[in-house]
């Protein structure tokens, strides 16, 4: 091969190799991403200035002290009561239930389907998992209303047996809702843990479920953790299954056997009714909303503290 000739072939990889040359590809991609960025933070602190407003009106109208210590919950009635005290106990209670079903199944759905299956049975049995959080919640609800409900009413022992609408079938099927995320995520977290440390753990005579329990899961906590307050997340601001199987009784009780009234299910149901707008009835909505919001923005910080705290970095 003639000098020329190799010149000429080498002139396309010193263009590309030329450090101060523009590549408009790379930055149209950052630009689309920045925009993405943008986007999420401009929606979050569009929803807040959306709050912010009525909800300052709301308390300049009524008292903080009354709405967190008093324990009626009436604000469309007359005379109207504004003790949010039933709504958050209520949501509490069904995310209490939900989180007893979705961190021990999609905990131990995880490590099956990282530590024991088969890749062959893992790709199958993942998508079939990851389906039950395609389910419309509406479904869910009516699911819990229909089947779940009676079920515990012919299985109850103890106390007094479940109202038609109480807390603990809308807890238990929102549990199912979020176990997808749950286990799918933990999986995500485990399978990123190096496979040598599995091989020293095995090496020094470890057990199959000691791998799995004492080296694979702390090694993969901070991802765990992040899959269980996601999924607290979603609970806490589930609507339509507490709208339909939980009820719209505000009750201050911790028995979930009872009928609850959760805020996402208030904010749901005063939204379609026929509160003028300005009013103190429909400010509620904002009041909640903010309440709401304020929960699941200190959940996030203490799961982004302890996702920092406990995460690994491997070379």
């Amino acid at each position: 091969m003639s000098t020329t000739e190799a010149s000429a072939i080498s002139r396309p990889a010193k263009r590309r190799l030329e450090v101060g040359r523009p590549r408009y590809g790379e930055l149209a991609i950052q630009g689309v991403l920045a925009l993405c960025a943008f986007l999420s933070v401009a929606t979050t602190v569009g929803i807040v200035f959306a709050l912010l407003e009525p909800t300052i009106e709301f308390f300049g109208e009524v008292s903080i002290r009354e709405f967190f210590t008093t324990k009626d919950w009436s604000p469309l009635f007359s005379p109207p009561s504004f003790g949010v005290l039933p709504l958050i106990t209520a949501t509490l209670t069904t995310t209490f239930w939900a989180l007893l079903v979705c961190i021990p199944f999609g905990l131990g759905a995880a490590i099956y389907l990282s530590e024991y299956a088969l890749p062959r049975t893992r790709t199958i049995v993942k998508p079939v998992l990851e389906v039950l959080a395609g389910i419309p919640t509406v479904v869910y609800g009516f699911f819990a209303l229909t089947f779940v409900t009676p079920l515990l009413q012919d299985i109850w022992f103890i106390g007094d047996k479940p109202q038609v609408f109480n807390a603990i079938s809308a807890g238990l099927v929102m549990g199912v809702m979020i176990l997808p995320t749950v286990a799918s995520l933990s999986e995500d977290a485990m399978a990123a843990v190096p496979q040598g440390l599995r091989q020293g753990a095995f090496a020094l005579g470890a057990t199959r479920m000691q791998v799995a329990t004492r080296v694979v899961v702390p090694a993969a906590l901070s991802g765990i953790v992040a899959g269980f307050v996601l999924g607290i997340s979603r609970a806490v601001g589930e609507t339509m299954i507490v709208l339909i199987a939980a009820g719209g009784t505000p009750n201050l009780s911790f028995d979930p056997a009872e009928a609850m009234q959760t805020m996402t299910a208030f904010i749901a149901a005063a939204g379609l009714g026929d509160q003028p707008t300005g009013s103190v009835g429909y400010k509620t909505i904002f009041a909640v909303g903010s309440t709401l919001f304020v929960m699941t923005f200190l959940m996030n910080a203490v799961s982004i503290r302890l996702v920092r705290k406990y995460r690994e970095v491997y070379e």
